[in-house]
């Protein structure tokens, strides 16, 4: 188990490009570096001819990496940029460079899905890298978001398992001191399909105690159909089934194939 988890960790720093099997240490960040500066990105540079907007591409990717697993839009990623960089870049430059980054498969882009609707919902969205080594090298290992990380890797195992993976929509009415409705939007990080089969996955890095518990499956509960509802944590654990019919495993776990209704 020990060996087990810390190829689990060495993976969510340094990714699973197969090369990096075969260094040690430092060389295993000074591949993934290179790899991703000066064969992803140069190759983005001259096949779409943006010698001139180098600097900026690679500025808008840092960007992206920072958010990795957060809903967002190619609106709030200008205005991000046009805040924290001297130069502007609009709204459609942004989403023409988005696509050149999926196109070169270094990101991957998940669309929302209104559950109950039963409809796609135009924005925002979330991007996730191919490999995650790729997103820390890039960041210079200094942003190792775990909790964002582990999001990255579920959904980069799920879409190897041939699913069709989207980000969940559910609505949820409640009324306030007043007796005035309200209405809020809940996330299901993941909703899993092929053919017939779904799942509706969430990805909590940790669930210390029943609170957490209780705000992580919120949204799940109020799926009201018979797919199979499954919380994902970091933790190596025994799968069980609460109540609900919710079915927890640990990443290590599902990364095996081990315990975990999903094939």
């Amino acid at each position: 188990a020990s060996e087990i988890d810390a190829a689990l960790r060495d993976y969510m720093v340094f990714g699973g490009m197969p090369q990096v099997v075969a260094f040690d240490g430092e060389r295993k960040s000074q591949y993934l570096g290179s790899l991703v500066n000066d064969v992803y990105i140069k190759d983005v540079i001259e096949r779409n001819r943006l010698r001139s907007d180098s600097h900026i591409l690679g500025e808008l990717l840092d960007c992206v990496s920072s958010s990795i697993g957060s809903l967002t839009s190619a609106k709030k990623i200008s205005d991000t940029f046009s805040s924290v960089s001297k130069e502007r870049i609009g709204v459609e430059t942004v989403s023409q460079y988005l696509s050149y980054f999926v196109d070169s498969f270094l990101l991957s882009k998940a669309a929302r899905y209104d559950i109950k609707g039963r409809s796609y919902i135009g924005s925002p969205s979330k991007f996730y890298y191919e490999d995650v080594g790729l997103r820390n090298a890039r960041l210079g290992f200094r942003e190792l978001d775990m909790t964002h990380i582990v999001e990255n890797i579920i959904y980069n195992e799920l879409i190897i398992r041939g699913f069709n993976v989207d980000v969940g929509v559910i609505e949820r009415f409640s009324k306030d001191d007043c007796g005035k409705t309200m209405r809020t939007k809940l996330e299901i990080d993941f909703v899993c399909n092929k053919g017939n089969t779904r799942y509706y996955i969430q990805s909590a890095y940790a669930l210390p105690d029943k609170e957490k518990r209780i705000q992580e499956t919120r949204g799940l509960k109020l799926i009201d159909n018979s797919y199979q509802k499954i919380v994902i944590v970091r933790d190596d654990i025994v799968p069980w089934y609460d109540e609900d019919g919710i079915y927890y495993v640990g990443v290590g776990k599902f990364l095996l194939g081990e315990g975990i209704p999903i094939r």
